[in-house]
C-alpha cells in the first residue's frame, strides 16, 4: 500500500526503507517550497513525504528553477565556511547548490544558499533518490498534477522504459565541481566515507527543453555558414570569440557592409541570405542524456508575442506499458528587458487556476515537426521529463548537468546575449554552503 502521510510541522514519520522502496511506484518528484519552507516527495500526484526546511538567508537566497541531482555523496564538508559537515549531501549545481542535512533547521531561511533538512529526513530521502532525479525549487507551493495532450501522446507512442527510480537562472556561482561525472553513490547505512561511490552508470532517460531560439542558437548557425562561406569562425560555438569576430569582419569587408565585427540580427539576416538559407525557426528543442547533449532541432512557438511560462513534465509508467505524463508550472519571472527582447507583449495563460491549463496552452502552441518529433518518441519513456520555458537554460548548464532552468528574475539572461556557458571542471575549490 502507498505511504499516505499527513502534513505537519517539522519531519513526519517514515518507514524502513525496505517497506518505503515497496510502496513507492516511482519516478519521484522532489519540490522545495521557498515561501513554506518544505520539501515535499511526490508519487505521481500523490504526496508520500513531507519535511520543514531552510533555505537561503537574504543575501544567499536559494535560486528558483529547475534542476538534478548531479551528485550524491553520504558525507561532504563545506570548503569555504569552515569544513562544516554536510551530511547526506545532493548536489543540484556545480556551484554550490545542495540539500544536504542539518542539526539547525529553524523555520526561516538561514543557509547561505543550499537546502537544509533534518537529519533523519536527509537520510531517508538520500535512500529514496538517485542521480539526475529532479528537484524543484519553487518560490510557492507548487504540485503536480495529471497532463493530457495529443502532443505528449505522440512524444511517448514508440518506445517505453521499465525504469521506475526516481530519474531525472538569482545568477549562479562560478561552476567549480570536484568529481568526475562517472562517480554515483548508492545509499549505504551510515556516512563512512567522504568519497563518492563509484560505479558505471545507467542508461538514463532523455530530458527534452522546449523553449525560444536566442542569440547563441543563431550565431552557432551563423558561425557554420560562415565557416562554409570560407570565413574561418572556429567550432561553431554560439561564442562571441576572436576568430568569430575577424571572420565576421572579413564577411562584412567582403560584402560591403559597415566592418564591425559585431554579431547583430542584422549581420545574421545577411549571412543566412548569403548561404541561400532561409531564418530559423523562432524555437528550439534540445535533447539530453547522462548529463550530455544528444539532439536538438528546430521547433515554430506560434503566437510568440505571447508568454509560454516555465512548466515541468514527467513521464510515468502506467498499466499496459502506457506512459501518463505529471505537470508543474512554476512562476515565470521575466524581467522586462528579457520580455522585450524575447518580443512578449503579453503574459499570456500562466495560472493553473484558469479555465485552460497552462501546460495544456503552452503545449498546443509548440509546433515540432515530424521527422524530430520521431527522433524524440524513439527516446522517450519512464522517467523521461520535458521543460518548457521562455528564456531556455542558465548558463551553467554544460557538461555533468541536465537542463538546469531557472524562474527567479535575477537569474535571466538577455536571450539575444551570445552563452558563456562554463564547463565542468575537474578540480578546484567548490563554494559550496
Amino acid at each position: 500500500m502507498l505511504l499516505r502521510l499527513a502534513t505537519g510541522i517539522g519531519i513526519l514519520a517514515l518507514t524502513a526503507t525496505t517497506a518505503l522502496a515497496a510502496a513507492i511506484e516511482g519516478p519521484l518528484q522532489v519540490i522545495v517550497s521557498r515561501d513554506q519552507q518544505t520539501l515535499k516527495v511526490y508519487d505521481g500526484d500523490r504526496m508520500v513525504a513531507s519535511t520543514s526546511i531552510s533555505s537561503g538567508m537574504p543575501g544567499f537566497t536559494t535560486p528558483t528553477g529547475i534542476f538534478s541531482i548531479l551528485e550524491k555523496k553520504p558525507m561532504h564538508y563545506s570548503n569555504i565556511y569552515d569544513e562544516a559537515p554536510m551530511p547526506f549531501m545532493q548536489r543540484l549545481t556545480w556551484s554550490g547548490i545542495a540539500l544536504h542535512a542539518s542539526d539547525h533547521v529553524p523555520d526561516y531561511p538561514a543557509s547561505h544558499g543550499c537546502v537544509r533538512i533534518p537529519g533523519k529526513f536527509a537520510r531517508e530521502l538520500f535512500r529514496m533518490t538517485r542521480l539526475g532525479g529532479h528537484v524543484l525549487v519553487a518560490g510557492r507551493e507548487v504540485e503536480p498534477r495529471p497532463i493530457e495532450h495529443p502532443a505528449l501522446a505522440l512524444l511517448s507512442s514508440a518506445h517505453h522504459s521499465s525504469d521506475t527510480a526516481l530519474l531525472s537562472g538569482v545568477t549562479l556561482r562560478t561552476a567549480i565541481p570536484e568529481t568526475s561525472t562517472d562517480a554515483v553513490p548508492i545509499a549505504i547505512d551510515e556516512p563512512t566515507t567522504t568519497e563518492s561511490i563509484a560505479r558505471t552508470p545507467p542508461a538514463e532517460p532523455v530530458r527534452i527543453l522546449m523553449t525560444r531560439r536566442t542569440g547563441s542558437d543563431t550565431l552557432k548557425d551563423v558561425q557554420e555558414m560562415l565557416n562554409g562561406l570560407g570565413y574561418d569562425a572556429g567550432v561553431p560555438d554560439g561564442k562571441h570569440g576572436a576568430l568569430t569576430i575577424a571572420a565576421i569582419r572579413a564577411f562584412q569587408a567582403a560584402e560591403g557592409l559597415a566592418v564591425e565585427g559585431t554579431f547583430t540580427p542584422i549581420l545574421a539576416e545577411a549571412v543566412f541570405r548569403k548561404a541561400g538559407r532561409d531564418l530559423p525557426p523562432n524555437g528550439k528543442l534540445f535533447v539530453r542524456r547522462n548529463f550530455d547533449p544528444i539532439l536538438e532541432g528546430n521547433i515554430t512557438i506560434i503566437e510568440p508575442q505571447l508568454e509560454l511560462g516555465t512548466h515541468f513534465l514527467l513521464a510515468r509508467g502506467v498499466d499496459g506499458g502506457d506512459v501518463d505524463w505529471l505537470g508543474v508550472t512554476m512562476d515565470n519571472d521575466l524581467p522586462y528587458g528579457v520580455r522585450g527582447s524575447l518580443g512578449i507583449k503579453d503574459p499570456g495563460i500562466i495560472e493553473v487556476s484558469t479555465a485552460e491549463d497552462p501546460i495544456v496552452s503552452a503545449l498546443d502552441r509548440v509546433a515540432i515537426p515530424a521527422e524530430l518529433r520521431q527522433q524524440i518518441a524513439a527516446l522517450v519513456g519512464v522517467g523521461a521529463s520535458i521543460t518548457i520555458s521562455d528564456a531556455g537554460y542558465e548558463a551553467e548548464t554544460g557538461r555533468g548537468t541536465d537542463f538546469i532552468t531557472l524562474t527567479n528574475a535575477n537569474g535571466f539572461r538577455s536571450p539575444f546575449a551570445p552563452s558563456t556557458t562554463p564547463r565542468r571542471k575537474e578540480s578546484s575549490v567548490l563554494t559550496i554552503e
